[in-house]
């Protein structure tokens, strides 16, 4: 976005807010969008030998699943089944342009741990106009708040507690025109406007406790509250640690990096992990020569300058410096070439050892990872989770472990060593899982005849991207949150929006064109999770009032006709959590209102809007207690249209303070179960 900065001491400056990485796929593989259509005409999702089981699995209803699956993805140790109530007993709310929280009566939503709450009682508070230092927010919680999770205190023993935990929550980017009492004061940036933007970005732990009213509360002074930013020390784990093309002048041995950035989506481990995920990411840095490396070419590193000119900080220090990864910029001082491949993604965070360093999980790829998902767990068998590329035309992934996943055994070695899948969706309703793997010999002769080289697997991670190109994988609409159903397994993933898909890419009965509303598809593996075949159909187009997703009896009403689904989530009783992320002028106008999040039936496909969120935000990140009794829901740039002089929210706070993102803390004023 564009902002026009009043005070005398402020640059105008162009800065994009946004997140969004150009599209930088321009492979002739097929689309999602030029296959739809004979898949919709064939119906192939229960199809031949597969018709009874997949008519069994998908005729399963919601009463079967109040069990001990924990939420999303069935990790970690069980706990105990909720209380029967009626699934989607609550009145669907309305659509509107409010700047509050809006939910169905019976329900009650308080704003919790907003954008510079301090971590603990001794540091520095929240100024509301804007002037807390970068150190000051390296103790507050972060900006823009995204994928979040929920660990009860004792989760490594039993998860049943419900009234005390750990919250880890992401934060995605940030808003120059919010953070900075006036926006940006001058390029070259100052120091610590700096500091505190990098600061701003990763991940907080917050120890928090439910109290006798029913609110919550953070654990002040607990060892366990913990921010990691942009500047916190991490290994690099896996087949790319010690690499050639991760030597930096900080790790000159290739182990080491500096902070997680434009941390978006998030998953957690069997045992008891956080994972963050690195989307965006390459816009942060610049590389100013001719002729880029492939390796930030094909995620678009930008030419002319960083995001946010991090790299311009004056004075010049290496912290800074590193954003700059042009050769002209390499002297011997600061050779950074290679600190944009140390980023893009998948970080392990280990919330209850304050001490721990974060782990960046090479072998899981290297792309604009939106999120994380663990299939159904299996004891004795390969863990096997998806992620999608968060960009147009990009791809949906899969990894499988080497190893078997033992409960008493597991940990983060098992994210280290397997196999990295990349899915073609074919135009029967059937899919392939396409290795990205130099043991393959199909994948090394595919790669022989595109006249591609990979020195080892590291270059084939560490390049992830041009590695799916080659084998031909299926270009999406923006691939980006996931869930897994904790009984039946299959897989949900949304599918957000594609502007830039024209007609001369579709068959003639195709769904959209200029997909600006986005879908949900799913899939079933066969026989076992790490299987390499799959079946798929949609399971909605999004779209206004009317839009029917054919083969289907739902067509969307005004009870929950939505645009751009993005989160996504599976509660513990099967119910599918739908999350928007409306942007530009279908957030501003039209008939969708402000971001909301619906929860589905994905058996029967009833589906309610259950929240509408305030001003210019995005509704993202969700979890719950084991009880489903309390709801976690983030709510990210509210009045993300700002001026430093004209808020177009005031979002939590009210008056007419600068907008916060935060959590939101939703009951039920019975008592009962979230959704019933």
């Amino acid at each position: 976005m564009t902002a026009s900065k009043s005070n005398q001491n402020v640059v105008s400056i162009s800065i994009d807010n946004s997140g969004v990485d150009p599209q930088t796929n321009f492979s002739l593989n097929p689309t999602f969008a030029a296959i739809v259509d004979s898949r919709m005409a064939r119906r192939n999702f229960i199809k031949g030998s597969m018709g009874a089981a997949m008519a069994a699995f998908l005729g399963s209803t919601l009463a079967g699943c109040n069990s001990n699956s924990d939420d999303t993805s069935s990790a970690g140790p069980t706990v105990p089944p909720v209380t029967s109530a009626p699934l989607l007993g609550f009145a669907a709310i309305a659509t509107n342009r409010a700047d509050t929280i809006t939910v169905p009566a019976g329900y009650t939503a308080r704003p919790f741990l907003p954008w510079g709450t301090p971590l603990s009682g001794s540091y520095p508070a929240y100024l509301a106009d804007g002037s807390n230092s970068g150190s000051e927010q390296e103790q507050q919680v972060g900006m823009h708040h995204d994928g979040m999770h929920f660990f009860p205190i004792d989760s490594r023993t039993s998860a049943e507690n419900s009234a005390e935990g750990l919250l880890v929550f992401n934060h995605e980017y940030i808003d120059n025109n919010l953070i900075h009492p006036n926006g940006i004061t001058t390029v070259p940036r100052l120091a610590d406007e700096v500091r505190k933007e990098v600061a701003a970005h990763g991940v907080t732990v917050a120890h928090i406790q439910k109290q006798a009213d029913g609110s919550w509360a953070l654990v002040n002074n607990s060892p366990f509250n913990r921010r990691i930013t942009g500047a916190t020390p991490m290994e690099l784990a896996g087949p790319v640690r010690g690499s050639a093309k991760v030597v930096t002048k900080y790790s000159p041995d290739g182990h080491r990096t500096r902070g997680t950035l434009n941390n978006c989506g998030n998953g957690y481990t069997p045992w008891g992990t956080y994972l963050t995920c690195e989307e965006n990411w390459a816009g942060y840095f610049v590389n100013t020569d001719a002729e880029q490396p492939r390796e930030h070419r094909r995620y678009g590193v930008p030419a002319n300058n960083g995001r946010y000119l991090w790299e311009t900080a004056t004075p010049a220090a290496d912290q800074y410096q590193r954003f700059n990864a042009s050769t002209l910029a390499a002297d011997a001082s600061a050779d950074y070439r290679n600190e944009p491949n140390t980023f893009g993604w998948i970080v392990e965070i280990d919330p209850f050892n304050p001490d721990s360093v974060p782990q960046k999980r090479t072998a899981l790829g290297r792309f604009g990872h939106e999120g994380i998902i663990f299939g159904k767990l299996e004891e004795g068998k390969p863990l096997v989770f998806y992620s999608g590329d968060d960009s147009r035309f990009e791809y949906i992934y899969k990894f499988v472990s080497a190893a078997p996943y033992f409960q008493n055994t597991a940990g983060g070695h098992l994210l280290n060593d397997g196999i990295l899948y990349v899915a073609r969706f074919n135009d029967d309703g059937s899919g392939e899982w396409l290795p990205l793997d130099l043991n393959n010999p199909d994948f090394v002769a595919k790669v022989a005849t595109a006249g591609g080289v990979f020195a080892d697997q590291a270059d084939v991670l560490i390049n992830t991207r041009l590695a799916a190109d080659i084998v031909g994988a299926t270009k999406m609409d923006r691939p980006e949150w996931g869930a897994v159903h904790p009984e039946t397994g299959e897989v949900y993933f949304t599918l957000t929006n594609n502007s830039r898909r024209t007609e001369d890419q579709l068959d003639a009965a195709n769904p959209r064109a200029n997909n600006t509303t986005g879908h949900i598809i799913r899939w079933h593996e066969r026989n076992s999770q790490e299987a390499t075949a799959f079946d798929w159909d949609i399971f909605l187009l999004a779209g206004d009032v009317g839009t029917a997703t054919p083969d289907s009896e739902l067509t969307l009403t005004a009870d929950n006709h939505l645009a751009s689904p993005d989160g996504l989530w599976f509660d513990k009783n099967g119910l599918l959590w739908i999350q928007t992320d409306m942007s530009g002028s279908q957030q501003g106008e039209g008939p969708y209102g402000n971001n909301q999040m619906l929860v589905a039936d994905p058996v029967t496909r009833q589906i309610k809007r259950f929240l509408v969120g305030p001003t210019d935000c995005e509704v993202t990140g969700i979890s719950a207690t084991p009880d489903m009794k309390t709801l976690f829901v983030n709510i990210q740039h509210p009045g993300d249209r700002s001026a430093p002089d004209n808020f177009t929210s005031n979002w939590p706070d009210g008056g007419n303070s600068r907008p916060r993102s935060a959590t939101v803390v939703i009951t039920k004023d019975d008592g009962g179960v979230i959704g019933s």
